[in-house]
């Protein structure tokens, strides 16, 4: 089980973002969250396999039709266990 944390800069708010990012995580069979931050950034924790937690790395790094991504940070995290993909609120 691997687990990631991503701050995605660019132009990636009021693009569908977070929501097609949840499409793509509940493709890839990944648990974790997504949410806008105040600084127009968008963060997101990815879990599960490294093969799957790549492949929607992959896709974060280039986002839906009408994003632009700068910069994708992931760092390693402590697994959470988490179960589904879910869109949280702006923090």
């Amino acid at each position: 089980m691997r687990s990631v944390h991503v701050i995605v800069e660019g132009d990636v708010q009021g693009v569908g973002y977070r929501y097609t990012l949840r499409l793509e995580a509940d493709r890839a069979g990944v648990a974790g969250w997504v949410r806008n931050r105040l600084d127009g950034s968008v963060e997101a924790v990815i879990e599960g396999t490294d093969d799957r937690v790549d492949d929607v790395l992959a896709w974060m790094a280039e986002g839906p039709p009408g994003a632009r991504v700068d910069r994708a940070r992931v760092t390693d995290a402590d697994p959470a266990q988490l179960s589904g993909f879910e869109v949280r609120d702006t923090a």
